[in-house]
């Protein structure tokens, strides 16, 4: 119904095959756009490498998004190649472990600070980078959750800094819509990923999500991997700054 034939996407944050990021790239691909990939360190690229060949990427590159100089090589690399952008998805979030399993009160400056910069400001960075690339318009997107607008037990600091991320999401869409530049946030209920494995009482927690969605499943990494593409799309030009819920219909129920 749509094609993203001769599209320019940049996926930032494939961990392994479990990544929504991961699912993502694999339905932009599926509808024909090309791929640039980054991984995090040498740890990660071994478990990176082979999704992104598999995956044809054009552009496979290190991406630490609190290091400046990989930040600039990356668009570098992206302007050389192929001098524009179309579609970025960032995916990625970090807390310290103290931080994460604490009670939000107890959380350590350092610690909020660190999951701010991470989580929410790379993507402020990462759009605003890629603002000049995106000339004729372009998509960007990042992933949020449920907690960031209902206190989920265990979820703790990072509900507040997903509220974060969503909150600039809407204004950076109102301030790029004039330039054609959409940008949404993606909330998919429970996943088994490996940013998730972080969470206290995750297996719980996505349990009880299925339980109470009115479809009984959890989002799949291909669910969100379809409503990515379509975002993506020229199909939804006209669509930006909304909070979008792939939960079974997790976000209805009390």
């Amino acid at each position: 119904m749509f094609s993203l034939a001769g599209q320019k996407a940049l996926i930032v944050g494939i961990a392994n095959e479990s990544s929504i990021a991961y699912g993502c790239a694999k339905a932009l691909k599926a509808q024909g756009a090309d791929l640039a990939i980054t991984y995090l360190d040498e740890k990660a690229e071994k478990y990176v490498r082979p999704l992104a060949e598999e995956l044809g990427a054009e552009i496979f590159a290190p991406l630490d998004v609190s290091d400046p100089d990989q930040l600039t090589d990356l668009f570098v690399q992206i302007t050389a190649k192929w001098g524009r952008l179309d579609t970025l998805l960032h995916s990625i979030a970090f807390c310290p472990k103290e931080d994460l399993h604490g009670r939000v009160t107890d959380c350590s400056r350092t610690g909020f600070t660190q999951a701010m910069d991470i989580s929410v400001g790379s993507f402020i960075e990462l759009v605003r980078r890629a603002e000049p690339l995106m000339g004729q318009g372009g998509t960007c997107m990042t992933v949020s959750f449920y907690g960031a607008e209902k206190v989920v037990k265990d979820y703790n600091i990072m509900g507040p800094v997903k509220a974060a991320l969503e909150s600039v999401s809407r204004y950076m869409a109102a301030e790029l819509g004039p330039k054609g530049i959409r940008v949404h946030a993606l909330s998919p209920g429970p996943l088994k990923t490996r940013a998730a494995s972080g969470i206290a009482h995750f297996d719980e927690m996505m349990d009880a999500a299925s339980a109470r969605a009115p479809t009984h499943q959890l989002a799949t990494i291909e669910d969100c991997g379809a409503y990515a593409a379509f975002l993506a799309s020229a199909e939804a030009a006209n669509i930006t700054g909304g909070l979008h819920y792939i939960d079974g219909g997790f976000n209805i129920t009390g």
